[in-house]
């Protein structure tokens, strides 16, 4: 037979009594975990293209794979200028994350692409560019 020490008999004795008088009188014991520890990651993303070399008004359909260990709000996706410039395309908010546009001239030769991964705490990430070589 187990039995506690007398100084742990007491507080024993009134978490009983406390509980008993709290269930019946309709109230309850709740137990909650108030852990630490909380740690909400960056998301993730990737990008790829439908192709990796277009002429001028060839479509091109971007691609992209992200994740969060809670919840992607958005994937926005961007065009580099051959100047750094960056331009935003478009954002899709639902999986699979995608954007259709047209392959622009470019003096360079190269237009270069990413995709911005946002996550439901506004936490974000940039792909790796993607680039596609213009057809001349």
């Amino acid at each position: 037979m187990f039995t506690l020490p007398p100084p742990l008999r007491g507080a024993a004795l009134a978490l009983v009594l406390s509980t008993a008088v709290l269930v019946g009188c309709g109230g309850g014991l709740y137990f909650g975990w108030a852990g630490g520890g909380y740690d909400d990651l960056p998301p993730s993303v990737s990008l790829v293209t439908s192709v990796t070399s277009a002429k001028v008004g060839d479509p091109v359909r971007l691609s992209a794979a992200a994740s969060d260990d809670y919840a992607v709000a958005r994937v926005e996706f961007y065009r580099v200028e051959s100047t750094g410039t960056v331009t935003r395309l478009g954002t899709d908010t639902f999986v699979p994350y995608a954007w259709d546009t047209v392959q622009p001239d470019s003096p360079d030769g190269v237009v270069r692409y990413l995709a911005r991964a946002v996550d439901d705490a506004g936490q974000v990430t940039d792909s790796a560019w993607v680039s596609v070589t213009v057809q001349r």
